[in-house]
C-alpha cells in the first residue's frame, strides 16, 4: 500500500506541487498541520504505548485516505475564481499588456486559480473600484494609486521614483515599503502594468515657465498641485467632457501621457506639447485583495511574483515602442514639441516632484520622511 500510494502521489502532483508543498496545501485546506499531529502522537506514545498505537493507527488511516483514496484533482480542481476590474475600458490602448499578465498567470497557475477580467468603468465607477478590491467584491484590480489616495495618501508617491523596476525591488527598498503600506488597506501590491510618462499639452505656443501662468488647464488630482505651483489655473473636467471643454475654451490645455489624446480628438485644439516628461514612473498597479492573497499556497504566491517581475520590463519595452509610434502619428496631425532651457526644465520637473511631496507632507509627514530617503530626495 505504501509503495502504490507513493506512486499515486507522484503521478498526481508531478505537474503541480512537490511533496513538501503538498503538505502546505493541505494544511491550508484542512486548517491543521498533519505532521505536527503525528509528532504529538509519537511523543504521547512514549508515555503510553497503547495510546501511541491507537493514535498513530487512526492518523495513518486518515493519511492514507487523504493522500491515497481521495481524488486529489477533484479537490484541487476547486480552482479559485478571481474577478478583475480596471479603471480604463478593456479595449483601451493603455490596457494592452493587462491580458498578457493574466494569460501568463492563468497558464502557470491553472490548477490553483483563474483570473477573469470582468471589465472597466462600465462594470463599476473607477473611483469605487479600489474599495471594491479592498473588500473583496473584486479580487484583482488594475488601478492607479491616485484613485485611492483617501485610503492611502502616500501610495501615489511611486510616480516620483527615480529607479527602474529591478532597483525598486531590492530588499528593504521602495517597493517593499509600498507593499507593506498597501497591506494596511487590505491589498497586496503585485506589480505595474503600464508605462507612459505625463506631459502638458497647450493650445498656444509657450516659450518658458512665465508663459504658463494663468493658463486654464484640465486637471486631475495627480497633477493639480504642480499646475498651481506653476501659476496655472486647474479646472476639473470629467474625462468624457474634455473634448467639449477644449472646443468651447473652458480649458486651454490638459495633462496626459502620449497614448490617447490624438485618438480622442483633443489635438484638434491643442497643437503644442511641452516636451518635458514628468511623473515618468506610472502609478498603475496590479493589486489583489490581501485576504485572497493569503489564502493562496506559498508556491503559488511565489510563482505569481516571479511571473510579474519578469513581465514588468517586457511591458515597459512594449509601451516604449508604442509611444514612439504614437509620436510620429501626432506629428502627422500637426503637434509641435516645445523645449525649455536646461535651467527651466529642471525647475519644471522639480516643481512637479516637490509640489507633490509638499502636499503629501500635510497629510502623512512621517511617511514623507521615509519616502524621501528611499527615493533619493
Amino acid at each position: 500500500m505504501g509503495h502504490s500510494s507513493s506512486r499515486f502521489l507522484n503521478l498526481r502532483f508531478s505537474n503541480r506541487l512537490d511533496k513538501v508543498e503538498m503538505l502546505e496545501y493541505y494544511e491550508a485546506l484542512f486548517g491543521f498541520n498533519i505532521p505536527n499531529i503525528l509528532q504529538k502522537a509519537r511523543d504521547k506514545g512514549k508515555e503510553d504505548g497503547e495510546m501511541k498505537k491507537s493514535l498513530v493507527g487512526m492518523l495513518t488511516i486518515f493519511w492514507i485516505i487523504v493522500f491515497g483514496f481521495f481524488d486529489i484533482p477533484s479537490i484541487s480542481a476547486q480552482v479559485m475564481e478571481l474577478k478583475g476590474v480596471s479603471f480604463l475600458p478593456k479595449d483601451h490602448r493603455l490596457c494592452a499588456m493587462i491580458p498578457v499578465w493574466i494569460e501568463r498567470v492563468n497558464t502557470e497557475l491553472k490548477d490553483v486559480l483563474k483570473i477573469t477580467w470582468v471589465g472597466g468603468p462600465e462594470v463599476m465607477a473607477p473611483f469605487e473600484q479600489p474599495e471594491a478590491v479592498r473588500k473583496g467584491l473584486f479580487q484583482v484590480g488594475f488601478l492607479p494609486a491616485a484613485y485611492y489616495i483617501g485610503m492611502l495618501p502616500e501610495g501615489d508617491t511611486i510616480s516620483l521614483s527615480k529607479y527602474d523596476f529591478i532597483k525598486e525591488r531590492e530588499k528593504g527598498g521602495v517597493w517593499d515599503y509600498f507593499v507593506e503600506r498597501h497591506k494596511k488597506i487590505n491589498m497586496m501590491l503585485l506589480g505595474t502594468w503600464l508605462y507612459d510618462p505625463f506631459y502638458l499639452y497647450v493650445k498656444n505656443p509657450v516659450k518658458g515657465l512665465e508663459d504658463l501662468k494663468g493658463l486654464k488647464m484640465r486637471t486631475a488630482a495627480k497633477y493639480d498641485k504642480m499646475m498651481l505651483k506653476l501659476g496655472m489655473v486647474p479646472v476639473t473636467v470629467a474625462f468624457g467632457e474634455t473634448y467639449t471643454a477644449l472646443q468651447r475654451g473652458v480649458v486651454e490645455g490638459f495633462g496626459w501621457p502620449t497614448i490617447g489624446p490624438r485618438e480622442w480628438g483633443w489635438l484638434e485644439y491643442c497643437k503644442y506639447v511641452i516636451d518635458i516628461p514628468f511623473y515618468t514612473r506610472q502609478n498603475t498597479f496590479l493589486l489583489m485583495n490581501l485576504d485572497i492573497w493569503n489564502k493562496l499556497p506559498k508556491p503559488a504566491r511565489d510563482k505569481m511574483m516571479d511571473i510579474t517581475i519578469k513581465y514588468e520590463p517586457e511591458m515597459k519595452a512594449y509601451f516604449e515602442k508604442e509611444i514612439e509610434k504614437e509620436k510620429k502619428e501626432m506629428e502627422k496631425v500637426g503637434l509641435k514639441r516645445i523645449k525649455f532651457s536646461p535651467e527651466e526644465t529642471k525647475k519644471y520637473i522639480d516643481t512637479a516632484n516637490y509640489a507633490f511631496l509638499e502636499d503629501l507632507e500635510k497629510k502623512v509627514p512621517e511617511e514623507v520622511k521615509i519616502l524621501k530617503k528611499l527615493m533619493g530626495y
